[in-house]
């Protein structure tokens, strides 16, 4: 009997990479996709199966075909779509394709995937997938406000899509992460940053562990970390007005 099959995206460094070790350890055939040449150095990490390393730029839709031909029409048991780019600091400030490249990284590029993925695993009558969305989709990002945004719609569009396939025999879960130790602050140039600086932020092993025990389980969502939770749930009751001006104190760059 072959191995399932999952594919997982952004698996270079970070949340993806741990949860790649997690499902090669759970005996899964991988294919394992960024948009940089460490992709094939991280496979080497990912257990005794199967193991397919792509280089492929997922903001785009040629990224995702590229992707998708490597799965070469085999069913995907277990799609984990964490591929994402983040960008700090003052939105007038920011280069109008920076931002663009998290909008269609984040947004358009996981939507396009999600949906020929989602389409086959109905057809099918099973699947599972697992969206790597954000506690920041709960807060106004002031210094980070597209990338917040970018995560607001991940976090709804995955409740409204697990609504949708409710009766298909695939389940939809979201994980919602805060603040991770990885390189994404460093790419999203905010190491000068109250956020980029903190030491306490979460080891990624234990957030994918969370996202894996999660998407296994057909839950809803997982928020990672009981200090995130106790912020997810504050955001439900305070003010938008309110959260923007906290979320400036954690992300503001020193200096302005």
């Amino acid at each position: 009997m072959a191995n399932k099959l999952a594919v997982i995206t952004g698996a270079s460094t970070g949340i993806g990479y741990e949860l790649a070790k997690i499902a090669g350890a759970e005996g899964y055939d991988l294919i394992v996709v960024a948009d940089e040449p460490q992709i094939t150095i991280a496979a080497r990490d990912f257990g005794a199966g199967a193991v397919c390393a792509v280089e492929a730029d997922l903001s785009t839709f040629d990224g995702n075909d590229q992707l998708l031909a490597e799965v070469g029409g085999r069913p995907i048991d277990l799609l984990i779509a964490n591929a994402g780019r983040g960008l700090g600091h003052a939105f007038i400030e920011q280069d109008v394709l920076a931002w663009r490249k998290v909008i269609d990284t984040n947004v358009t590029g996981t939507t396009y995937l999600l949906q020929k993925v989602a389409r086959d695993m109905a057809a099918r009558g099973e699947g599972r997938i697992l969206i790597t969305g954000s506690i920041a989709g709960l807060i106004p990002g002031s210094y980070q406000a597209v990338y917040n945004a970018t995560k607001a719609y991940l976090d709804s569009f995955a409740y409204a899509l697990r609504e949708e396939l409710k009766d298909s025999g695939v389940t939809i879960t979201v994980l919602m992460p805060g603040p991770t130790n990885t390189p994404f602050f460093e790419r999203a140039g905010m190491m000068d940053t109250p956020v980029g600086q903190d030491d306490s932020k979460e080891d990624p092993a234990k957030t994918a562990r969370n996202g894996w025990d999660a998407v296994m389980a057909g839950s809803a969502h997982v928020v990672s970390g009981a200090k995130n939770k106790i912020q997810a749930a504050i955001s439900h009751i305070t003010p938008d007005s309110v959260l923007a001006k906290m979320h400036t104190n954690m992300a503001k760059p020193d200096g302005e």
